[in-house]
């Protein structure tokens, strides 16, 4: 009986490492199918997010830490990083997209061209 339920534990193994594949590949494809407006979608919060912190930073003068709370729910995972030198400011998505934002005098903050 020792020897059954060993391999009864195995197959039943067997089967949850199946399963867990077939969910991650399911929700790859998921990914895949939305991928476009995803990718849209974090395109307009990075360019938001960047010319709006861009302006609240060296247009206002208040400090990025400050700025980052200024944020629309749902853009918790946007990263913003100023870059004094430049007087920019740059918002990420996480390996999807990054836009950013430049003061320029007169202008106030601008975001850098996009590419299509």
């Amino acid at each position: 009986m020792a020897k059954s339920s060993k391999q009864s534990q195995r197959a039943s193994s067997k089967r949850g490492w199946w399963t867990l594949l077939a969910i991650l590949a399911a929700l790859a494809a998921i990914g895949w199918y939305y991928r476009a407006p995803i990718g849209g979608y974090t395109d307009v919060a990075t360019a938001y997010s960047a010319r709006v912190a861009c302006s609240c930073h060296y247009v206002a003068g208040r400090s990025m830490d400050d700025c980052a709370k200024d944020k629309l729910a749902g853009m918790e995972l946007v990263t913003l990083r100023a870059n004094g030198d430049a007087k920019s400011v740059t918002a990420r998505f996480p390996l999807i997209a990054a836009n950013t934002a430049y003061y320029r005098e007169g202008y106030g903050c601008v975001l850098e061209k996009w590419e299509d």
